[in-house]
């Protein structure tokens, strides 16, 4: 015989959403669909489950060691279960959707599955929220994209939000015009993603440009100040000029978002092309978002963001307790309907009971439907 406590066990990083959170996160869902909606962005829905070559295919390949994969049994081909919902955006945009003008706005929601979780983010199943705007590279979609998650995320309740900004296509590109082989920048970006200065300096003549990007790590003004002073090959340059429009962009748009920059992190932009950036909420573990610059197929540019649900829910007050009314055995299906047409959440009793005020507090209810009135549990309780 299994035991029940057995059958509540669940693999680590896996959980169960139970009221009132599942009803929460919802409807934060609902909220952030609608300010993405209110923004030009249509909704798209990907498949839960791709065949593999198509899910890992370019730039997805990044995420392959963090992908389930299992047999289909109808086609006999190997299929992956997403593990993140950008890269399927993008797919749809650049073959469903090739012919819609451009730029393109797409918004999604879902669920996602991972091999294994991090130390910050332990689950390795959460929701995804997020937008994708696809076929301009210009320094105004950047910022549109990362207003909108400000925007979004102070509509789900969310205060206080900080976007660090980064480049990390910079480094590799600064190391390649100075020469240097792959396994040197390889230990380099170690050293930079660790803000190891001494190990930076260990790098001989080449290390005093990457020590003072280290010093361009901050608030948006002081970085973007340093970051002006360095004489950067003409590419970089362009990033740099790129970066310092995105914040300027973002500065008039969201004003009360706190902008810092860090122009050599790397780490979780594996795949991105550009100017990419993470969200982060005060007193919350973690990040809440993260987006960037990309390439869609055919080479095709695009930027976008993905808010993480359960880091969002971390971020927001916990949902107030809804008046729930007990309707006790009898009560006629006319006025339960009447009741639940003003957007009141009715419980109804299924058989008659001895007492109807503990049956209503058993069951979880705020309110009772007595006398062709709603009634406060508590209030006129002496009263038969």
């Amino acid at each position: 015989m299994t035991n029940s406590g057995t059958k509540a066990l669940l693999p680590d990083g896996l959980r169960d959403g139970l009221p009132p959170d599942a009803a929460h996160e919802a409807d934060i869902v609902a909220r952030l669909l609608l300010s993405f909606a209110s923004y030009g962005y249509t909704r798209v829905t990907p498949p839960l489950i791709e065949f593999e070559d198509t899910l890992l295919d370019g730039a997805a390949a990044s995420i392959a060691n963090a992908t389930f994969r299992l047999m289909d049994p109808v086609s006999q081909r190997m299929m992956g279960v997403r593990a993140d919902m950008t890269l399927q955006v993008a797919r749809i945009a650049t073959t469903r959707l090739a012919k819609t003008p451009r730029p393109l706005r797409l918004a999604y929601a879902g669920q996602v599955l991972r091999v294994r979780g991090s130390q910050l983010r332990p689950e390795r199943e959460f929701r995804q929220a997020g937008v994708e705007l696809i076929g301009t590279a210009d320094p105004a979609a950047d910022a549109e994209v990362i207003s909108l998650a400000a925007a979004s995320l102070h509509c789900a309740g969310v205060s206080e939000l900080s976007v660090d900004i980064n480049l990390p296509t910079l480094v590799p590109g600064l190391c390649k015009s100075l020469g240097m082989d792959d396994t040197a920048t390889v230990s380099l970006r170690g050293a930079l993603d660790r803000k190891d200065a001494v190990a930076v300096a260990a790098f001989g003549r080449d290390h005093v440009l990457f020590a003072r990007l280290l010093e361009a790590t901050g608030p948006a003004g002081k970085a973007l100040a340093v970051l002006r002073r360095l004489d950067l090959p003409e590419e970089a340059a362009a990033e740099r000029a790129h970066l310092a429009e995105t914040v300027r962009l973002v500065k008039e748009m969201s004003p009360d978002v706190m902008i810092t920059v860090d122009p050599v992190e790397h780490r979780g932009f594996e795949y991105h092309s550009g100017l990419s950036f993470t969200l982060f909420g005060r007193g919350v573990r973690g990040e809440i978002g993260r987006g960037g610059r990309y390439l869609a197929g055919a080479g095709e540019p695009a930027t976008g963001f993905s808010l993480f649900l359960d880091s969002v829910l971390r971020a927001v007050s916990a949902p107030e307790a809804l008046e729930r009314v007990f309707l006790p055995f009898g009560v006629t299906p006319q006025e339960a309907a009447t009741l639940r047409a003003t957007g009141s959440i009715a419980v109804s009793g299924l058989e008659a009971v001895a007492d109807d005020l503990e049956e209503a507090r058993r069951l979880g209810c705020t309110h009772i439907f007595r006398d062709g009135r709603v009634v406060a549990l508590g209030e006129g309780e002496g009263s038969s």
